[in-house]
């Protein structure tokens, strides 16, 4: 074998070498932000996890629009961590929480479960669920903090994560002031949740969220308001002061 010939192939062989430890490497990766991911949603491969959903207020049994985009965001993520997900309406999701991943979706107006989540493990956030119009209807009580909703131009939407135990799988909340928010904040957290998930790791948070414009912008534009995770985990004390919040 000359020379050239045996250069040819020590590059041959030194190519398929570097080829082989970048798709090495690159897998390896891959496989360390996909553990991750599936820890933070609690989302192990082929595990079963629950989408629960309020039910559109025209039509008996049917979800609203936004829910279901909101729906679809968050099947892609569950997807991706390699589950299963079960869609159940709110008033037949008559079971615990903690032994499966949950993603709940509504406010506590249309969504009994939601309702019950707040009181249960958010109980310093309350929402004026008033059926009669006034300022204050729809607005959020975060202790003792009032963010009232301004229909298509300022509205409020919880993203939470819990959990209740240390051995309970996640308990994910989206609370909102409008169907559209609810669709707002599962896309933050698709968007952010790389960033949730090393800022947190597999402890519970409450976010609150603002949703700007949406009549103009739909759900793409959302800044974060506040992270009201201890406040939200404690009683509510009593209100004394009220006003809109503005950023």
């Amino acid at each position: 074998m000359n020379d050239d010939v045996r250069n040819i192939v020590l590059g041959v062989v030194a190519a398929g070498i570097s080829a082989a430890f970048g798709w090495l490497t690159r897998t390896h990766l891959w496989k360390r932000r996909l553990r991750r991911k599936q820890a933070f949603f609690g989302l192990p491969d082929h595990s079963e996890c629950l989408l629960v959903v309020n039910r559109a207020a025209t039509h008996e049994g049917s979800v609203h629009r936004f829910d279901v985009f909101a729906l679809l965001e968050l099947s892609s993520l569950i997807k991706d961590c390699g589950a299963h997900a079960r869609i159940i309406q709110h008033d037949l999701a008559q079971q615990g929480f903690g032994e499966r991943t949950e993603f709940c979706l509504g406010g506590p107006y249309s969504n009994r479960r939601m309702a019950a989540h707040l009181v249960s493990l958010l109980p310093g956030v309350k929402m004026n669920v008033d059926a009669e119009p006034s300022p204050d209807r729809g607005a959020f009580q975060i202790g003792s903090e009032r963010y009232r909703l301004e229909n298509g131009v300022v509205e409020h939407v919880i993203l939470a994560r819990v959990t209740p135990g240390p051995d309970s799988r996640p308990v994910f909340l989206f609370c909102g002031q409008s169907a559209i928010t609810n669709q707002a904040a599962t896309r933050y957290l698709a968007r952010n949740a790389e960033k949730l998930a090393r800022k947190y790791g597999g402890g519970s948070f409450c976010l609150l969220l603002k949703v700007v414009n949406s009549q103009a912008y739909g759900p793409d534009v959302v800044e974060l308001v506040a992270d009201v995770t201890r406040v939200a985990q404690e009683p509510a004390p009593a209100v004394r002061t009220s006003h809109r919040a503005t950023g």
